[in-house]
């Protein structure tokens, strides 16, 4: 390459080419839509949610892919204390700011264009006001401040999250204070704009640290709680098996992630109820919060735990052990994450003196549904949670078994266009009462449709892991018969909750086999075979 420019241009226009290109075909649709459809005409919109899914969600959703490219986020741990920034990029014959600069002035110029697009192409509220600049700038500021925090290194593992998702938090609520104060767009582009060059300030700290290999540390504080930790889950003997070993290490190097990424944002969340104690509605919005926690936190956690390395690729145990240990892991991880979350809250209660409120509020849960509902209820949505934790932690271990980095790249892609594309429909087809009529009575046969499917590819899994042997026969009979008996427990407590006017029987259990996971758990043993034989 002549240039660093041209250098950088290639390496984000070569590895994300069909990111791209599907970004382009989107809004070339769009346009289409917007000129021959609708005359550049504005729409009138019924409610807020149906502006969300015309507009808001495709926005977010092109905007987060660009936070991922042009941060180097696909390709790195988030979770680690080490610099995001690929190492591979630190042999250049360039300048540390260049190497900084390039990436930032190329995400600049994509949120642009982003919001351009949109701007003049997207279907907008004919009364909603639609500034022009102080948005590409607010995008810019955003992502050069997540390009800045995930190329820093720090002392702690999972900081980075913490400190990237309190930032951004905080500017966005500076943002949305000024336009509840209806601020104009000089001031806007005065709040928003110095936020660039400081980011860059910081990324260009953080790379040149990270290029010198200067990583903090702060492990020496922690070495009295680390060391009583040891000491509690230190074994007398030796590891009866190799399966154990490889469960204690996948403990060690990945379990422990999530639990401590909770237990440092959960005094920070509780820490709301001192300063909102007097208002019930924000004391409910910060428990909500807090329940989610685990869940998205678990999302940042989810591609480390699933990624597969040549070191485990090469242990002396099988496919479905390697997997098993990593299922364990996980399973230990949500709980004790779980258990942190479950322990604060009623701490956090009591000190704040808010417990009275949520008192309040069970008591009316009590005498609209009567105790045994009320409390299937919350025992319901808390294993909801818990359960879609840790299915989040494990839905994408298929994937990075694979030990292909196209295929992790290609299903990010293809997630983020499924919502592009899926939001939009959603709003059309909450705006038409015969489309809704229709789905209504077709959503039984696309449930069943779904159905089989899942459990048509779940059959060529099962026959594949027989074949090739990774799973002995005795272990795909008990799955099969665990992944049962879940299934007609889900659809027990469905049938007791739900009415039956409403949901019909053979619905209820459609949705149950839909909601267990299984097809994605079972190819986990097979993708790191094929990972292991390439």
């Amino acid at each position: 390459m002549r240039s660093p420019a041209a250098a950088f241009a290639w390496e984000f226009g070569r590895r994300h080419r069909w990111g791209f290109i599907a970004f382009v075909v989107y809004f070339t649709v769009l346009a289409t839509i917007n000129v021959f459809f609708l005359g550049h005409r504005r729409v009138d919109f019924d409610n807020v949610q149906t502006f969300a899914l015309a507009v808001v969600v495709p926005l977010a959703t092109s905007f987060i892919y660009f936070l991922a490219v042009f941060s180097y986020g696909l390709a790195g741990d988030l979770a680690a204390r080490q610099s995001m920034y690929p190492t591979r990029l630190f042999t250049l014959p360039v300048t540390t700011n260049a190497l900084a600069g390039w990436p930032m002035f190329y995400g600049s110029i994509a949120m642009a264009i982003l919001w351009i697009a949109f701007r003049f192409l997207g279907v907008w509220p004919s009364d909603a006001y639609l500034p022009v600049i102080w948005p590409m700038f607010l995008g810019a500021s955003l992502l050069a401040w997540t390009q800045a925090l995930t190329w820093m290194s720090y002392p702690l593992p999972g900081l980075r999250v913490i400190v990237t998702v309190l930032w951004l938090a905080s500017i966005d609520a500076i943002v949305m204070l000024a336009l509840h104060f209806k601020a104009s767009e000089a001031v806007m582009l005065a709040i928003v704009v110095p936020h660039v060059p400081l980011a860059f300030l910081v990324a260009r700290f953080a790379v040149a640290r990270a290029r010198r290999g200067d990583v903090p540390d702060w492990s020496r504080p922690f070495a009295r709680v680390r060391s009583i930790a040891d000491f509690v889950t230190r074994r007398n003997d030796d590891f009866r098996s190799a399966a154990r070993a490889q469960m204690w290490f996948e403990w060690r190097l990945h379990g422990r992630s999530l639990p401590a990424l909770v237990a440092i944002l959960l005094p920070f969340e509780l820490s709301l109820l001192f300063v909102f104690r007097e208002t019930p509605g924000i004391v409910f919005e910060i428990l909500i919060s807090v329940l989610f926690t685990p869940l998205f936190m678990a999302a940042f956690v989810a591609a480390t735990v699933s990624k597969s390395n040549l070191f485990m690729t090469t242990r002396p145990l099988t496919s479905a052990s390697l997997v098993a240990a990593k299922l364990k892991a996980t399973i230990v991880s949500t709980v004790v994450a779980w258990l942190f979350v479950l322990i604060a809250i009623p701490i956090g209660l009591r000190l704040s003196d808010t417990s009275s409120i949520v008192m309040d509020r069970w008591h009316r849960l009590l005498d609209s549904f009567g105790s045994p509902h009320a409390i299937a209820i919350v025992l319901v949505v808390l294993s909801a949670l818990v359960a879609s934790t840790w299915k989040q932690l494990v839905h994408s271990l298929y994937i990075g078994m694979s030990g292909r980095e196209w295929i992790a790249k290609a299903s990010v892609f293809i997630a983020l266009s499924f919502l592009g594309v899926l939001f939009p429909f959603v709003h059309w087809l909450l705006r038409s009462r015969v489309a809704m009529a229709y789905l209504w009575n077709a959503l039984p046969w696309i449930a069943a449709a779904f159905v089989a499917i899942k459990l048509s590819i779940a059959t060529w899994i099962a026959a594949r892991l027989h074949d090739t042997q990774l799973v002995s026969d005795r272990a795909i009979v008990l799955g099969a018969a665990c992944w049962d008996a879940i299934v007609f427990a889900v659809y027990a407590l469905l049938v007791w909750l739900l009415p039956s006017i409403l949901f019909r029987g053979y619905f209820l259990a459609l949705i149950a086999i839909l909601a267990v996971p299984l097809t994605r758990l079972s190819a986990a043993p097979l993708a790191l075979a094929w990972n292991r034989h390439r």
